[in-house]
């Protein structure tokens, strides 16, 4: 996948430098500028699990500002209490992880066997998570909820909704 120097250089202007692995940009926003890129999971020799890296810089203040509230603990309570919600987050972190896997090339295969750590990111979802059970960071699953639906990120969308003053 080519990025052309435009976006590269939009990318580089919201990430405040040259970005590193940058593969593509999957989500762009009503003025093409980019939302969401895609990461090489290779990157300087070393295993990047963060597929989808959210720099849309209006959605990440909100999810800041979200995250300072303590939104993660109030949304990590609610699937800590509902197996169906766990379950679905296991689902998620194995969509995830086949996509990941299905977007690498045979170079970055190559390059992860080399290094000594093939087969480590097929343990790792949405953000580079073990646990599949855990939010962690709400900037990586709504990152990866604009390309491929979440449960956390539908969740966020759905509390977003219930705070319109919020934001």
């Amino acid at each position: 996948m080519t990025v052309s120097q435009d976006m590269r250089d939009k990318v580089s202007a919201l990430l405040g430098r040259e970005p590193r692995g940058l593969e593509a940009v999957p989500v762009v926003d009503e003025q093409g500028n980019p939302s969401v890129i895609q990461v090489r999971a290779l990157v300087d020799g070393k295993p990047f699990p963060t597929l989808f890296w959210l720099v849309d810089p209006s959605i990440c203040y909100r999810i800041d500002q979200a995250e300072a509230g303590g939104l993660i603990a109030r949304l990590q309570s609610r699937i800590d209490a509902d197996p169906e919600l766990q379950e679905a987050m296991r689902r998620d972190h194995l969509a995830y992880i086949a996509l990941r896997n299905e977007r690498m090339t045979d170079e970055v295969r190559e390059g992860l066997a080399a290094s000594g750590f093939a087969g480590v990111l097929d343990r790792r979802g949405v953000g580079g998570i073990a646990d599949f059970t855990r939010i962690r960071c709400l900037h990586t699953w709504y990152g990866a909820h604009l390309v491929l639906p979440n449960t956390v990120g539908a969740m966020l969308e759905a509390w977003w909704t219930e705070q319109p003053g919020e934001l």
